[in-house]
């Protein structure tokens, strides 16, 4: 009874402008749905979203946004711009999936199509949801509100290549004040923790072919130096800080067990809190790629891939979406939902407790978070930028599993995207009327980047968006 009468004192403290702008969500609620659940069934993995990208491109332009589609090199990329002037406030849509989570909307592992792609991050609700927040603000502008423009960033290969680091290297936020970000979750905060930086890389071994049994003493094989190799990154691991990760994935150790091998290919990659401590790894791991081919007597070749830059973390933007997740509350489920949520959690070996919709309180910031990467990094070390996360799926659910795809094409999943389209709405809302609020998260921006210059960790030339085999 008491979070009942505090959520409708919460909803009374709102303003008329936020009102209107949770009702336009609302309005678009059951397209946004269409939306998300259309790229959840296609499922297409990175560079491979076209349809999804046409799917949120098509709508933005139904809702009278200019759409610049195929930026930055990029088929599945594109921009969706309303209005003029400043402030320009732009939000980040993903919608690649991942290989092999392939699920239908159930609480115990079934795929829908056996050995196909899955939105095991959720990037289905992430699209939908940001796009449903740009649309808002549209609205607003369109009858004279907000003065300024706002942009939908249509961003693929977040899973992958990192399709974000090619849009900031062709300067596509280079106008933008503040960008505004979320992503599925199993609660609801304002998000002021970094990420990992990461680099991305692919070592290859070239030896000579021979007959394994009849003149062995012919071959040099490309497989003893990928097993030199990987053997040497786990003897590595123990002389590492503990806020490193290093994996990899063997892609070739030959073809047949009667030949030599004369290829190997090995997908590795290095991570740690701060790109300063990622940096000196890379740089040994790369080293060791050569002592592997010394010992095989092979040759060998390390080619970059893309690396990405740790999330710069915005306080004052973080505090701006707190104030708008506590006028909000906290998401309502039924019955079903939580005992979907529970069965999920029954079957991944987790406490059944169901669904956290809790308002987090705002934490203080680590110097070193877990977790994992993204390259909303790179566009963090370009523009000021705010996060949030949002419950999409049940606590302590394995990320990057069947269980976040079974979420993201049902209720539960498509209440979080919602809640995420009014939240970060709302807080572009506050940048809109506010122009000192703007240069107080400017200010912070620019005051934790201080004198780093960003460089891109990608190779020179296009993005990879024919590659095989990586």
């Amino acid at each position: 009874m008491c979070l009942s009468l505090s959520i409708g004192w919460a909803q009374k403290e709102m303003s008329k402008t936020k009102k209107d702008i949770i009702k336009s969500v609302e309005n678009h609620k059951e397209n946004l749905i269409k939306i998300s659940d259309e790229i959840w069934a296609l499922a297409e993995t990175a560079f491979e979203e076209h349809k999804s990208a046409d799917i949120l491109a098509d709508y933005a332009e139904a809702q009278g946004f200019n759409v610049d589609r195929g930026v930055a090199g990029m088929p599945t990329a594109f921009v969706a711009t309303y209005g003029s002037g400043s402030p320009v406030i732009s939000v980040l849509g993903e919608f690649d999936a991942l290989p092999g989570l392939s699920q239908k909307a159930e609480p115990t592992k079934n795929p829908l199509n056996d050995g196909s792609a899955g939105h095991g991050c959720g990037h289905n609700m992430f699209g939908a949801a940001s796009l449903g927040a740009a649309i808002a603000i549209k609205e607003q502008i369109e009858k004279g509100t907000f003065k300024g423009t706002v942009k939908f960033m249509g961003t693929p290969s977040e899973e992958k290549y990192f399709g974000k680091i090619w849009m900031v290297r062709e300067g596509l936020w280079d106008d933008v004040d503040v960008n505004v970000s979320w992503h599925p979750s199993a609660s609801i905060e304002a998000d002021v923790q970094s990420s990992l930086a990461l680099i991305d890389f692919k070592i290859e071994f070239f030896g000579q072919a021979a007959h394994a049994s009849g003149d062995p003493w012919n071959g040099r094989s490309a497989s003893d130096a990928l097993e030199l190799y990987a053997q040497g990154i786990n003897y590595y691991r123990e002389h590492v800080r503990p806020t490193v990760r290093m994996h990899y994935h063997i892609q070739d150790g030959g073809q047949v067990v009667n030949v030599v091998p004369d290829y190997s290919r090995l997908w590795m990659r290095v991570r740690d809190t701060k790109r300063t401590g990622m940096l000196p790894v890379y740089e040994r791991v790369k080293a060791m790629a050569e002592g592997a081919a010394i010992l095989a007597n092979v040759d060998y070749k390390v080619s970059l891939i893309s690396g990405i830059y740790e999330v710069l973390v915005n306080r004052e933007g973080g505090k701006v979406m707190q104030q708008n997740l506590e006028l909000l509350g906290p998401i309502d489920y039924t019955d079903e939902e939580i005992a979907f949520g529970k069965k999920i959690q029954e079957v991944t070996g987790k406490k059944q407790v169901g669904m956290d919709s809790k308002i987090k309180p705002l934490e203080a910031t680590k110097d070193h978070p877990g977790g994992g990467s993204t390259d909303v990094g790179d566009v963090s070390w370009n523009v000021a930028n705010i996060n949030l996360g949002v419950t999409t799926a049940p606590k302590d659910t394995p990320w990057h599993s069947w269980a976040v795809v079974a979420c993201g094409g049902m209720s539960i999943g498509h209440k979080g995207m919602i809640y995420a389209s009014k939240a970060m709405s709302m807080t572009m809302a506050d940048l809109f009327e506010n122009p000192d609020l703007v240069e107080k998260v400017k200010t912070e921006y620019k005051e934790r980047k201080g004198d780093e210059v960003y460089e891109a960790m990608v190779p020179e030339g296009p993005p990879p968006v024919n590659a095989k085999g990586n």
